[in-house]
């Protein structure tokens, strides 16, 4: 969430100047796993809306490629309840009494974001550079002065600030640009390094756009692409709200392919979406509501679908 009034923070620190060998290894990899990769948060409060359909709505999508998008849904949401770190719902956290920044939990979320936003800092910049290239919106690698400065924006993050009364929020504010406010809900709610990357990501891009509108060119591709394949009116803010997701959704896909563990695939790739495994499915005038957002997420990814079902 992009707020433009300004905020006091009391984080200090940031990465820092040379990168730490394993850092470097897991950007190098990221950046080859990008070939391989289809060009995907994050939840904030909402109020409820019925999302309207185009007067010209159609389903574009194959029956096969509805049919997988509905089985890779089912995986994610069905991972959440068998993974150990598995996310909080967004409707869960909600419900939760307010969290002190000195809880054990809060303090875990806040340190393993900070430790991790660097890397999710250089996975934004791969993303974003993928998503440019792929969309057609830059030259052949993704480069655009526009996305070059949303990027030294980006680069110039250097805090996390946990946040009692920001609850299951995280936002950034237009005039700290270098600061990620997170609710200690959310901290608590998001056990995984996925997890918190994707929340990370999505925070980040909002710094990259910045009150310049940075990368407004990319939320309107992004949100007419989403608009043709769902039928659904995606433009404006709720654009830029997926846009985000969708970097957050690479940016921890990019990391699971460059940090390889035992763990089933399909369980770490969904982390980064599990949050919207709601019970009750409710967007607002800025958002989609999070189960239509996983829907539109595997519908510009059909790649993340397939290896969420297949698990390869």
């Amino acid at each position: 969430m992009k707020q433009s009034e300004p905020r006091l923070v009391g984080v200090a620190g940031g990465p820092s100047r040379h990168l730490p060998l394993r850092l470097t290894a897991v950007i190098l990899l990221a950046v080859a796993f990008v070939a391989l990769a289809d060009a995907g948060t994050f939840a904030q409060r909402r109020k409820p809306r019925t999302v309207p359909q185009t007067s010209h709505s159609r389903d574009v999508l194959s029956a096969e490629a509805r049919e997988m998008i509905g089985l890779a849904s089912a995986v994610i949401c069905k991972e959440r309840l068998a993974d150990p770190k598995g996310s909080v719902p967004i409707d869960d956290m909600q419900a939760r009494p307010s969290l002190p920044v000195t809880s054990p939990e809060a303090v875990a979320g806040a340190e393993r974001a900070q430790r991790l936003l660097p890397i999710a800092k250089n996975l934004v910049e791969v993303s974003l550079r993928r998503l440019t290239s792929d969309y057609k919106l830059g030259n052949r690698r993704g480069h655009s002065p526009r996305v070059q400065r949303a990027i030294a924006r980006v680069r110039a993050v250097k805090n996390i600030h946990p946040d009692m009364d920001s609850r299951d929020n995280a936002s950034v504010f237009l005039k700290n640009p270098h600061t990620i406010v997170f609710g200690t809900i959310f901290l608590a709610g998001l056990p995984s390094d996925e997890g918190i990357i994707s929340v990370l990501a999505h925070e980040l891009v909002h710094i990259g756009d910045g009150g310049e509108d940075n990368l407004s060119f990319l939320f309107l591709s992004v949100g007419n692409r989403a608009s043709r394949l769902t039928g659904l009116k995606i433009h404006g803010q709720p654009a830029e709200e997926l846009t985000c997701d969708l970097v957050g959704t690479l940016a921890a896909r990019f990391y699971v392919s460059a940090t390889p563990s035992y763990e089933p695939l399909p369980r770490r790739i969904s982390r980064s979406l599990a949050h919207n495994c709601v019970e009750q499915d409710e967007g607002d005038d800025d958002h989609l509501s999070p189960k239509i957002t996983i829907r539109a997420l595997l519908t510009l990814n059909p790649t993340l679908s397939r290896e969420l079902v297949y698990g390869r």
